[in-house]
């Protein structure tokens, strides 16, 4: 059996942990089954956004008439478009791979693993253990139990990021973050797009406001069906059918060329035995962290979307830095999740941090509302930003930020003013009052919400 300083399990953001644990003179094992990157490089943020930007150029090209600009759409080579993400996509992670092969002070381990001890991991026909040992396995698509599924070709996303055959009709089940971005992915460059969600809302994690606001922009580019359940499935002639049941009892039934399931995602700790290791999951089957990222078993820290914090890239990358500190290093730092926010890119995109308003009101927690529209801004008006606005929830005493939500252009880069605030000022309303704005950027909408609150 091999004996390492470490071992890594995951080879996302598990890679730099394994590589940190290498330049500090450890010998470190990387164990993962599939392309190094994870899923952000293969399978999730990469890929989606590449693909896109290619939407958001259409969408552009669509609304020209809008603004005196006579354009058309004569074509779309879908096939190209996927074939040059997938293609930029496989190099990263072909690169990561030569780079820890490179190595000597990492060993790639490309194989299944399980737990069968404390520390002690079979990884194919071989068992290794590590001294230390870190859990970054992520997560993977929920397959929910609806009937006729199983006998159906349908898609996941990691499927949907790699489909070069454009499907005339889609159906996606499921209403948030990812089946926001596919469907908007695919609704842009051509294909007739039906949501079914489940929620009586699409981002339903969403401040309430955003996620109406939201939800009725979709209505206008896509058939939605909100509060439905999928419940079964079928196919015949190269035509899937999927029938859901409303809230009220009615049954809806929607047709394509394609499903698409978006139902969330799972942890990936029952493929890892991890209860062998000791490791203790919560009931939804994450393992469960202390504030330093420590699990239940001595000397073991986990990170990632395995770990049921932050299921965000920027949350991993975050954790990575207190897994060195802690798991390499020997600190004992808790994470700070200050400044933590998130955005989904979509049209109109979303972009939030800190608390929703419903979140503060069950909590019984007094706040004040700001609060503007895009279109009350110079810059907005000429955007032609349609459902826009930027909500700052605030402390009424002290002026402490609790959240700020946008929805509108631009959002996923308007949200980080706010986030620096968070995390390098007193995080307070004044942060963003007090600091001079360029006019008439789109950022004076962030600034007139937090005036407003003020």
């Amino acid at each position: 059996m091999e004996h390492f300083d470490v071992v890594v399990v995951g080879g996302g953001t598990g890679n730099k942990v394994a590589l940190a644990a290498a330049n500090r003179g450890m010998d470190a094992a990387l164990v993962e089954r599939g392309p190094l990157g994870g899923t952000c490089v293969n399978r999730g943020c990469n890929p989606s956004k590449s693909l896109i930007r290619r939407a958001d150029v259409a969408e552009t090209i669509r609304r020209a008439d809008e603004f005196g600009v006579d354009a058309e759409i004569t074509d779309v080579d879908f096939p190209r478009i996927v074939r040059e993400v997938t293609t930029t996509v496989d190099e990263k992670a072909d690169e990561m791979e030569r780079t820890h092969r490179r190595r000597d002070d990492v060993t790639l381990y490309r194989d299944e693993a399980r737990f069968v001890d404390d520390r002690t991991l079979e990884v194919g026909d071989e068992r290794i253990e590590g001294e230390k040992v870190v859990v970054a396995a992520g997560a993977r698509p929920v397959v929910p139990p609806i009937d006729g599924l199983d006998d159906v070709d349908y898609l996941t996303s990691a499927d949907a990021l790699r489909l070069e055959d454009q499907p005339e009709r889609l159906v996606v089940v499921g209403g948030g973050y990812i089946a926001a971005e596919l469907g908007y992915f695919y609704e842009a460059l051509g294909t007739r797009v039906t949501i079914v969600g489940r929620s009586d809302v699409l981002l339903s994690n969403e401040d309430r406001d955003v996620a109406e606001t939201f939800t009725e922009a979709a209505r206008r580019r896509h058939t939605v069906h909100v509060g439905c359940e999928a419940t079964e499935v079928s196919e015949d002639g190269g035509e899937v059918t999927v029938t859901a049941e409303g809230s009220d009892g009615e049954t809806v039934t929607v047709a394509g060329d394609r499903l698409l399931v978006a139902a969330g995602r799972r942890p990936n700790t029952d493929q890892l035995d991890v209860e062998e290791a000791g490791i203790d999951t919560d009931d939804r089957g994450y393992v469960e962290t202390n504030e330093f990222l420590e699990t239940s078993a001595e000397n073991v820290w986990a990170q990632g979307d395995i770990a049921g914090g932050y299921q965000f890239k920027h949350a991993a990358d975050r954790e990575t830095k207190y897994v060195v500190k802690n798991a390499l290093d020997g600190e004992r730092e808790a994470v700070d999740y200050t400044s933590m926010g998130h955005a989904v890119f979509t049209s109109p995109q979303v972009a939030a941090t800190g608390k929703t308003e419903e979140e503060l009101r069950d909590a019984g927690r007094e706040y004040v509302v700001g609060r503007c529209a895009y279109e009350d801004t110079v810059m907005g008006k000429a955007q032609k930003v349609r459902d826009g606005f930027v909500k700052v929830l605030a402390d009424p005493e002290d002026g402490d930020i609790l959240g700020c939500h946008i929805v509108g252009s631009d959002a996923s880069t308007l949200i980080h003013e706010v986030l620096l605030a968070l995390a390098s000022g007193s995080g307070t309303v004044s942060d963003v009052t007090d600091t001079i704005h360029i006019h008439p950027a789109l950022s004076k909408v962030v600034l007139k919400a937090f005036e407003d609150a003020e």
